[in-house]
Parts: C-alpha cells; sequence; structure tokens
C-alpha cells in the first residue's frame, strides 16, 4: 500500500510529488529527532521545506529547525551547536483536540463541575 498511499493522501507524510520534487531539485540537509526531513533547493532562489515523518501539522517541527525553515538563521541546527538552556522544557508537539489536550478546571469536555466564582451569573426573578 505505500505506493498508493504516497499517491493519493496528502496529510501523512509526503505525496509522490513532493518526494520526487525534492529528490531533483532539493538537497536533504537534516533530520530531527522525530524523524522529520528538512531539505533545501540546490539552485536558484533559497528554498527550504520539510517532509514530516508523520501526520502533516506544522506544530510537530521543533522550534530549532523552525528558526531555520523561515531563514531566521542560516546554519542548521546540527551544524551550529545551539545550547539547551537548563530551564528549557522539552519540545511537544501542539496537543489540542487531542486526548491529551489541556483541559482547565471547568472545561466543558470535563465532567468535574466547576467551581464557583464570585462572578456567576444569577437570574433575576420577581
Amino acid at each position: 500500500m505505500g505506493i498508493f498511499k504516497s499517491i493519493f493522501t496528502w496529510w501523512d507524510g509526503a505525496t509522490i510529488g513532493t518526494a520526487f520534487y525534492s529528490m531533483r531539485k532539493g538537497r536533504k540537509v537534516g533530520e530531527d529527532a522525530f524523524g522529520n526531513r528538512y531539505y533545501e533547493s540546490k539552485k536558484g532562489p533559497r528554498r527550504r521545506w520539510v517532509i514530516y515523518a508523520g501526520s502533516n501539522d506544522a506544530s510537530n517541527v521543533p522550534a530549532e529547525w523552525h528558526g531555520w525553515l523561515h531563514q531566521t538563521v542560516e546554519e542548521t541546527p546540527d551544524a551550529s551547536g545551539i545550547p539547551v538552556r537548563q530551564w528549557e522544557a522539552p519540545y511537544v508537539a501542539n496537543r489540542t483536540g487531542t486526548g491529551e489536550a489541556y483541559l482547565p478546571a471547568g472545561a466543558l469536555q470535563k465532567t468535574a463541575p466547576r467551581a464557583r466564582a464570585s462572578g456567576d451569573y444569577e437570574a433575576w426573578s420577581p
């Protein structure tokens, strides 16, 4: 099913067209810890793109590669050796819409009742 999947799906990895374009016109410059592969154009105007290892979600790109993709920094994170600060939290992709999403107390998706607040509305009744 590999070839059919790459022909007919665009939401999971690269389509056959993107893979062919990357092979012909791109040069692989690196890969992150999640398996995403990063490319830049061999000739012409400088273009940079990513082929995701899983679902095509922009939040799957770590911050260090995000800067490289948007041409904020010239060197790839592999080459630059940017030190990780001790206060930095490890990277996690956006969890909105999943079972791991953050739900504050009182969220509609939670079953627990919301704590009452001083500004709660009380309808007037005669």
